[in-house]
């Protein structure tokens, strides 16, 4: 009995766990509106491909993933696509970050490479 209530428990909050950690996925307009209408933080992370600084970001935000200290959203913005995004918001480099509440908008950085300073844009959107 008791190995079966571990093995539920287990499993409960391995199911549980990604719920209340960062996840990391492609930018999609509707992605992003939804996260905003459930109030819910949403990042929007700037990202080239040929950007070394966005690659160093992308490293400490997988670092994130897992971490009940860091939840919400980040969704991944290709820097080189999305023009019209970039335009609408003001972006004018790659490797920026912004952070929202909501609809609010919490936190705006660039160029940022340091994991407490990301983890704290996330924490001051709560």
């Amino acid at each position: 009995m008791n190995r079966t209530l571990t093995l539920l428990a287990l499993s409960l909050t391995a199911w549980l766990a990604p719920a209340h950690a960062l996840e990391i996925m492609p930018y999609t307009a509707q992605a992003l509106m939804g996260k905003q209408q459930a109030g819910e933080v949403v990042g929007l992370h700037f990202h080239a491909a040929w950007c070394p600084t966005c690659r160093v970001q992308e490293k400490v935000f997988n670092s994130f993933k897992g971490d009940a200290a860091v939840p919400g959203t980040l969704l991944v913005v290709d820097y080189d696509q999305e023009r019209e995004l970039k335009r609408e918001l003001g972006v004018r480099s790659q490797s920026t970050l912004i952070v929202y509440k909501g609809k609010e908008q919490k936190h705006r950085s660039g160029g940022v490479t340091d994991a407490q300073a990301l983890r704290g844009a996330w924490v001051s959107a709560q």
